[in-house]
């Protein structure tokens, strides 16, 4: 049995040498140089090339090299019958909560302004703190980590999601209740896994439903926003600025607006990032469990799409 690492235009060798630390014996083969395809029972993915899978006959499992699957399920190819896994690690929880708080306070705290403002030397005491209510769209592990840790903070939270949910820990809304939630919060926080439902959803629409000035953070995948839309909606005041980690096509391109619209901060796809050494121990028993006929970590369900 083979295990297979395709990860194209990343070094691989930072999880070959993860993977053999718990698993010195296991057989590894990296793309593209694989030379014994047949061997391959499970394969190791992100942003494979399309329809690659199929050169995989005896492919059994397929796992993330990180907590999203989007980029295995955008697959038209896909095999239907085979089950996928990802990985989740506290540490990735961590990281993006502590980035969204991160972006939370300067908002609140209003950085960027006092950083203009040391600039041009000017001194200016007022409103030092924006009122702030924050609204997470996305309550899975990441986003109730965010939800707990503001609310910790003495923020005010509300989470929204695209289905109904009883008894969450924080006041909450659904889907047919999107205009309710974003009338409530000035801080729009999106955390939504990507499917083909949430691909989009920031939209200018939406926008026009937010509260005048709302400020927008986007942490999930560069395709939940509609970008051209978010410079529409910043000049008509229907957000008063943005923090994104994610992009429609990465790296940004050096022409796109966003590096010189001053009223969006980004960050290069840094907000939470898999650690190998932190994620081979799920792998390598999801490789055990494979060989063992055991259930699976980390199931991914098709439906969802997480």
């Amino acid at each position: 049995m083979s295990i297979a690492i395709v990860s194209p235009g990343r070094d691989p060798q930072v999880w070959i040498d993860a993977l053999r630390v718990h698993s010195p014996e296991i057989d590894l083969q990296v793309y593209p140089a694989i030379k014994r395809p047949e061997a391959v029972e499970m394969a190791l993915l992100w942003q494979h090339p399309p329809r690659y899978l199929s050169s995989f006959p005896n492919l059994k499992l397929i796992s993330s090299l990180g907590a999203g699957v989007d980029h295995i399920l955008s697959d038209s190819d896909l095999p239907t019958d085979l089950p996928i896994v990802r990985i989740v690690d506290e540490k990735l929880t961590w990281s993006m909560t502590n980035y969204v708080i991160m972006g939370v306070l300067n908002y609140h705290r209003q950085f960027v302004r006092y950083q203009e403002d040391q600039q041009k030397a000017i001194w200016d005491m007022s409103n030092p703190e924006i009122p702030t209510r924050i609204g997470v769209m996305g309550v899975g592990a990441l986003g109730g980590d965010v939800l707990d840790k503001l609310n910790a903070l003495g923020f005010e939270v509300i989470g929204f999601g695209f289905s109904p949910k009883e008894g969450f820990r924080h006041p909450y809304f659904y889907k047919e209740q999107l205009e309710e939630f974003l009338s409530q919060v000035n801080v729009l926080v999106c955390l939504l896994p990507l499917t083909p439902d949430t691909e989009g959803v920031l939209n200018l629409k939406l926008f026009e439903k937010c509260q005048p000035g709302t400020y927008l953070i986007n942490v999930a995948r560069g395709k939940h926003l509609v970008e051209e839309d978010l410079l529409v909606a910043l000049k008509k005041g229907y957000l008063q600025g943005a923090l994104l980690d994610v992009f429609q096509v990465e790296p940004l391109p050096k022409a796109h607006p966003f590096w010189t619209e001053k009223r969006v901060q980004l960050t290069p796809h840094i907000a939470s990032v898999t650690n190998p050494k932190a994620a081979s121990p799920q792998i390598i028993e999801n490789y055990h469990r494979l060989k063992a006929g055991l259930p699976l970590l980390n199931l991914v369900s098709r439906t969802r799409g997480y």
